[in-house]
């Protein structure tokens, strides 16, 4: 039934773009700023909990009605609700319609709305120039299509819409938590809150996503320049393992890309963009087909 819910929601997606703008669920806004209130500046495993609280509380009305609607009428209502809550979760912004804009922008030369668009995939201001604003733009992708879209897939197929909008919560939080800190420092106010319990609660769930994600990279582009960077990066990273979650999937996906895009190419930032969204879509179809391989198994099973 997930699998059925999961391949519909995608499907049906491409067609109420018109409603992305609902996924944007403003209304938690206050209820994240009271969890940060809380938390302070705390750090360790107190943090952590408030923290993994503070995500719970919203999932918990999803996981009720999930309960109740698996075995009524045939399992119908369950199969809708999880395309609904499926569809909410994604995002909120499409991916690939971000990257679509992003290039039209560059194409047209308007600097102002590309730059308004990297910062929004980069969740900070993109480096001014060059190849290395290029490299950011590309890692950008790969890291937003786990947080908007293969963390969400995996938990859906795990633990059903609950699992999907738990995934979504951790990051919407670790998004204000970010956005609060910096919003803060910026007007020179003492920063009362840290981010960094909000970042480790989703980088927990981030974790596996992640590691998979890196692995469908490979499998969709150049396999072993993949690894080959993957395994570089670890043997020289001294982080915990969800402050790690990025930077796996980032260079999985450089290494996949198998060279980056380069400055005689006409408009480089607009063809590693699109290069790089190429790859996360094949990447997606690769997740698919393991997905119904796995489900065909264990109904054959």
């Amino acid at each position: 039934m997930n699998l059925l819910a999961l391949l519909f929601g995608l499907f049906t997606e491409r067609f109420l773009t018109h409603l992305f703008h609902l996924r944007e669920a403003r209304w938690l806004d206050g209820f994240f700023d009271l969890g940060l209130r809380q938390i302070g500046r705390g750090r360790g495993f107190g943090a952590a909990l408030v923290a993994l609280l503070i995500v719970l509380v919203p999932v918990l009305p999803v996981l009720a009605l999930q309960w109740f609607a698996r075995d009524v009428l045939y399992s119908v209502p369950y199969f809708l609700f999880s395309v609904v809550v499926l569809m909410f979760s994604l995002g909120p912004r499409d991916l690939e319609e971000e990257v679509d804009e992003f290039e039209a922008a560059i194409t047209a030369d308007d600097r102002e709305r590309a730059g308004n668009i990297a910062k929004e995939l980069l969740e900070s201001d993109p480096p001014r120039g060059g190849m290395q604003r290029q490299l950011a733009i590309e890692e950008a992708i790969f890291v937003q299509s786990n947080n908007r879209l293969f963390g969400v897939v995996l938990w859906f197929m795990l633990l059903g819409p609950a699992g999907a909008w738990a995934f979504r919560v951790s990051d919407m939080f670790r998004r204000r938590a970010i956005f609060e800190s910096a919003r803060l420092e910026e007007n020179q106010q003492d920063p009362a809150i840290s981010s960094h319990a909000a970042q480790q609660v989703h980088g927990m769930v981030a974790w596996l996503p992640a590691r998979l994600v890196a692995l469908a990279f490979a499998l969709a582009g150049s396999f072993e320049t993949a690894v080959q960077d993957w395994r570089s990066y670890y043997n020289n990273c001294a982080d915990h393992f969800f402050e790690v979650n990025d930077d796996v999937v980032a260079c999985a996906g450089l290494g996949a890309l198998g060279g980056a895009v380069t400055e005689d190419e006409g408009a480089p930032e607009a063809l590693a963009a699109r290069s790089a969204m190429r790859l996360v879509s094949r990447a997606l179809w690769v997740w698919l087909t393991a997905i119904a391989a796995l489900t065909v198994v264990g109904l054959a099973v």
